[in-house]
C-alpha cells in the first residue's frame, strides 16, 4: 500500500481530484490532497509549502509516498521531494508541464513550442489549424457533463499571476524515481509533443493512458489502474 499525494494543476482546487480519490481508496491506499493559494502574491514556495503541510496533517507516514502533479503542478511538486517528512518513493508527472533549471513558467510555452503543438494536432483531428482555446473544447471535451457542469458552477479559479514570472529555482531534477503519464487524447499538450519534452528534459519515455488533458476527472479508474502498474523498466 501507498500515500498518493496528488497536486492540482492550473485550478489549483482539491476537487479536481474527487473522482480519483475513491478509486485509490477503494484499492486500500491513502490519498492526500490539497487547495493551493490563490492570494496574487503566492509563488512556488507559498505552493511548495501547502503541499508539505498537507503531507504533515494526513500522509500515513508509514507507507511508501508516491507524488503525483497534474498540469502546471510540474514546476511546484519537484521543489518538496527533498522536504518532505518521508522520501519520495517516486515522482509521477500527469499531463505535466517540465520546467528546465531557470525556466519560468510563463516562458515555458515559447520555449517548447506549445502553441504550435497545439495548433498542430488540432489541424491532424480535423478541428481546423490554430482554433482559439475553449475551455471546454481543450480541457472538458472527453468529461462527464455532469462534472463539467459542477466544475463550471464552481466558476473561475485561476493561479496567481505571479507564478508564471518565477524562475524555476532547481538546478537539476530531482534524483527520485520519476514516471511520465500521458493522455493520448490531450488536446491542450498533445502526446507527440509531451514524448519530446520527457525525452529531451527528462530522458524519459511517457507511458500512454486514455483520456484529454483531465484524466483525473474524464477516466479515474483507468487513470488508477495506470498508477498502480509498475512503471517501464
Amino acid at each position: 500500500m501507498a500515500t498518493f499525494t496528488l497536486v492540482p494543476g492550473a485550478d489549483g482546487r482539491a476537487w479536481f481530484w474527487h473522482r480519483l480519490v475513491p478509486e485509490l481508496r477503494a484499492r486500500g491506499h491513502g490519498v492526500v490532497t490539497m487547495d493551493l493559494p490563490h492570494d496574487d502574491s503566492a509563488g512556488l514556495e507559498e505552493f511548495a509549502l501547502a503541499i508539505v503541510s498537507a503531507v504533515e496533517r494526513h500522509a500515513r507516514l508509514t507507507e511508501p509516498l508516491v507524488l503525483m502533479a497534474q498540469s502546471l503542478a510540474g514546476f511546484s511538486a519537484p521543489l518538496v521531494c527533498g522536504r518532505l517528512p518521508v522520501p519520495v518513493a517516486e515522482l509521477v508527472l500527469l499531463n505535466a508541464m517540465v520546467p528546465a533549471p531557470g525556466e519560468t513558467a510563463g516562458q515555458w510555452w515559447e520555449n517548447t513550442g506549445q502553441a504550435k503543438a497545439r495548433s498542430d494536432y488540432a489541424a491532424a483531428t480535423g478541428r481546423g489549424a490554430d482554433p482559439e482555446f475553449d475551455l471546454r473544447t481543450d480541457f472538458f471535451h472527453d468529461v462527464p457533463d455532469d462534472v463539467t457542469e459542477e466544475a463550471f458552477a464552481m466558476g473561475a479559479s485561476p493561479p496567481p499571476s505571479g507564478l508564471f514570472a518565477q524562475p524555476w529555482p532547481l538546478t537539476h531534477w530531482p534524483e527520485v524515481p520519476t514516471r511520465f503519464l500521458q493522455g493520448r487524447e490531450d488536446r491542450f499538450l498533445p502526446l507527440e509533443f509531451q514524448r519530446g519534452i520527457a525525452r529531451e528534459r527528462l530522458g524519459l519515455e511517457v507511458e500512454e493512458i486514455p483520456g484529454g488533458h483531465l484524466t483525473a476527472l474524464s477516466r479515474p479508474r483507468e487513470l488508477a489502474d495506470a498508477l498502480l502498474r509498475a512503471g517501464p523498466a
